[in-house]
């Protein structure tokens, strides 16, 4: 097969790939070219996270691989008879079938050979003809595991949070968080050969990013993975794709080896005074002491092995920008923080959010809210900042303590017409040089800042408000789930300085690694009151009298 230089062809038949195979592969949108000359074999018994900046061609990369983008050039290629699934983004797509059938046509093979068994068997009369073709409809049902189908469906279900009575409802009938978790099981099902996920932890709660972490961990196909989660990428990721420079490169180890490889080589190219030989051994002794932090992986055969054959030529500096996120105090806090006496929070419908809540925050703590109702962490934040009144208690701040809020919901700050400048100096002092910094921190460039606000997308005004809250240089930070919207480089820049933050934080977050840096403190908020443990997060999961504990506290029939 000719393949000529502005044309994309399916891969050569007869041609013999490993598991996904990608062979002088280019895309390129107008005159802007994402990657090419991309030449990559991706093998079973990896899980490869693929990370770069905002736009540089992640979810386009997957496209191209599950055959819903054509490529400009090149070709994709798998091994014969292999089974590809994709993390579809279309919520609405299957609204008009079952969650249970949306889940089995996850193995289309399989679905297939259920309908066509249906329609022969919905016949009054079988032909002899018809007779032969449901035996052989039947070989393969079996070969196919077809008769555990149905129970391997619902138990992928459960594990992902999605109620027994939920499963044989209509699509359209559930809730988009549901039908999140119904389209990532309809991904996983079947055990596919090769699996594409883009965004897999989005709308999780923490415990089922846990489940699919160690789910993902045991499985011997080849999958790919596009992810803002840095603790789920490190967690499953043996090899990281990097699409930076107008390339894709593959790299040994997960996401904190290649952040933390890039950053090393970043400040050696910076220091024009050490020698060659002097990065060398910097470079290698980096790579020797995470290859043995590697130790503690569920995947460190694989990775440790990729970690030792590395070169050091291949580490170097990133292109990536990372915002200038600095919280400083204007004012030392006192001792006393806040108090929170008795407090109690029902939601709309009558759900108790929280109940006989009752806490200290004492100072320079960093502290997490959980809870297994994402409703009642913002439901807290609410009324300690003075925007809703609880349904019983009372809350004191101490005289000291002045605060900066970054809301779940920002929309209300966002309906306006005024440019960027003139947004942000409602909230601060100073003049219009002194706002364009600030907003230059953010990554906003010149043409940038006479944007119109409600024209902003979701990471924008996410940023926005990031500006907005460094303005009031408060000693306590109040964070609902600060990532959201927010690339990597953002989430980790952020991350960084909440970390030297010498204020008060209270915060809540889906995102395990910024629970796990930041939080010294954690306080989960139940409908019979809370648990509250000075703890890291990690052991706070894995505690077995916690988890008793838990279950005691959200048992309220």
């Amino acid at each position: 097969m000719v393949i000529s230089e502005n044309s994309c062809t399916f891969a050569p038949e007869n041609s013999k790939a490993d598991m996904i195979t990608l062979t002088n592969l280019a895309i390129q949108f107008g005159k802007k070219t994402l990657y090419k000359d991309v030449n990559l074999k991706f093998t079973n018994n990896n899980i490869y996270g693929i990370i770069g900046a905002n736009g540089a061609g992640k979810s386009t990369l997957l496209r191209a691989i599950s055959g819903e983008l054509e490529p400009n050039k090149g070709f994709v290629e798998m091994g014969p008879g292999e089974r590809l699934s994709v993390l579809e983004q279309d919520h609405f797509k299957y609204d008009e079938f079952s969650v249970m059938d949306t889940v089995l046509m996850g193995h289309q093979p399989l679905w297939q050979n259920m309908k066509e068994r249906e329609a022969l068997y919905a016949k009054e009369e079988m032909t002899e003809e018809d007779g032969t073709h449901a035996a052989e409809l039947e070989m393969a049902f079996a070969e196919m595991n077809g008769w555990e189908a149905e129970s391997e469906a619902a138990q992928l279900l459960q594990n992902l949070g999605v109620k027994e009575e939920q499963h044989y409802k209509q699509m359209a009938d559930i809730s988009n968080n549901e039908k999140v978790r119904v389209m990532l099981a309809k991904a996983l099902f079947g055990h596919p050969d090769n699996l594409l996920l883009d965004e897999p932890t989005n709308d999780l709660d923490l415990d089922t990013v846990q489940w699919l972490e160690e789910y993902l961990s045991s499985l011997e196909q080849c999958v790919m993975v596009v992810s803002h989660d840095r603790h789920f990428l490190d967690a499953v990721s043996t090899q990281t794709v990097d699409i930076d420079f107008g390339k894709v490169t593959l790299f040994g180890g997960n996401y904190s080896f290649w952040y933390e490889s890039s950053q090393l080589a970043l400040r050696q190219a910076q220091n024009q005074k050490l020698k060659a030989e002097e990065k060398r051994k910097q470079l290698e002794e980096f790579i020797r002491r995470f290859s043995a932090n590697v130790a503690k992986s569920k995947q460190t055969t694989s990775r440790k092995k990729m970690l030792e054959k590395l070169n050091v030529e291949q580490i170097t500096p990133s292109t990536r920008k990372y915002p200038g996120i600095i919280f400083q105090m204007e004012r030392e806090p006192g001792t006393q923080i806040l108090e929170v006496k008795d407090l109690k929070a029902v939601d709309a419908d009558g759900t108790v959010l929280f109940d006989n809540v009752n806490f200290v925050i004492e100072k320079g703590q960093k502290t997490v809210f959980l809870s297994h109702n994402p409703k009642a962490m913002t439901a807290l934040f609410e009324i300690i900042n003075g925007n809703r009144q609880p349904e019983q208690g009372e809350y004191k701040w101490g005289v000291t303590i002045t605060t900066a809020y970054l809301p779940l919901d920002n929309t209300e700050f966002f309906k306006s017409d005024m440019n960027l400048v003139d947004w942000l100096s409602q909230y601060g002092k100073g003049n219009e040089v002194l706002m364009k910094s600030y907003l230059g921190r953010m990554l906003f460039r010149e043409e940038d800042v006479l944007k119109k606000v409600n024209v902003l997308s979701g990471g924008e005004k996410m940023r926005c408000m990031i500006a907005r809250m460094q303005l009031k240089n408060a000693n306590c930070l109040i964070l609902d789930t600060p990532t959201n919207h927010l690339d990597l480089e953002s989430i980790q820049a952020f991350n960084n300085n909440l970390v030297q933050f010498k204020g008060n934080i209270l915060f809540a977050s889906h995102d395990h690694e910024f629970i796990q840096t930041v939080a010294d403190r954690i306080i989960e908020l139940t409908p019979k009151g809370t648990i509250d443990k000075l703890m890291q997060y990690d052991d706070y999961i894995y505690d077995e009298q916690i988890k008793e504990q838990k279950a005691r506290m959200y048992d309220v029939q």
